[in-house]
C-alpha cells in the first residue's frame, strides 16, 4: 500500500476536492469563487462553495460546508480548508470566523491554500479569532472548553 500523495502536508485528494468545489462555485457577481472543505470529528469531509445571488447577499463557502456538516448531525470541526481563485490569502470573513468558532475546539486547524492547493497559511482558532465570543459566553457548552 503506497503512502498518500501530499502537497505541503495536505493530502492530494483534499487538494483535488477543494479545487473541484471551488470550480463549481456560483460567483457571477464577484467573479471570486471560493471553496471550503471541513472535516468533522468523525473524519467525514464536507465541501462547500460560495453561492451568490442578485441582491449581493449569498452564502460563503465555509458556511456552506459547515451547514452540510451540521445537517449530517456533526457538531465539532477537526479541520477547515479554504481555497480562493488566486495566489493570495483568501481567509474566512468575519462571519465565517464566528461560524467556525461555534464548532471549533482549540485543536481545530484552519488552512488557507492558493488556487493550486499550496499551503499559504495555517491558523489555530485562537489565532484566527482572538478573544472570541462563543456559546460559553451565553452559559452554554462549547467545543472550545
Amino acid at each position: 500500500m503506497s503512502e498518500p500523495i501530499e502537497r505541503d502536508g495536505i493530502p492530494q485528494d483534499i487538494v483535488e476536492a477543494l479545487i473541484g468545489v471551488r470550480d463549481r462555485a456560483y460567483a457571477p457577481y464577484s467573479n471570486h469563487p471560493v471553496g471550503a472543505l471541513v472535516i468533522g470529528e468523525s473524519g467525514t469531509r464536507y465541501a462547500g462553495a460560495n453561492v451568490e445571488v442578485a441582491h449581493y447577499k449569498g452564502i460563503c463557502a465555509e458556511a456552506s460546508a459547515i451547514a452540510a456538516m451540521a445537517s449530517a448531525g456533526e457538531r465539532e470541526l477537526r479541520e477547515v480548508y479554504v481555497i480562493g481563485p488566486g495566489e493570495h490569502l483568501c481567509t474566512p470573513c468575519g462571519d465565517c470566523r464566528q461560524r467556525i468558532r461555534e464548532f471549533a475546539s482549540p485543536e481545530t486547524l484552519i488552512r488557507v491554500v492558493d488556487a493550486e492547493g499550496r499551503l499559504l497559511k495555517r491558523y489555530t482558532m485562537d489565532a484566527l479569532l482572538p478573544d472570541s465570543f462563543g456559546p460559553e459566553n451565553l452559559g452554554r457548552d462549547s467545543a472550545m472548553e
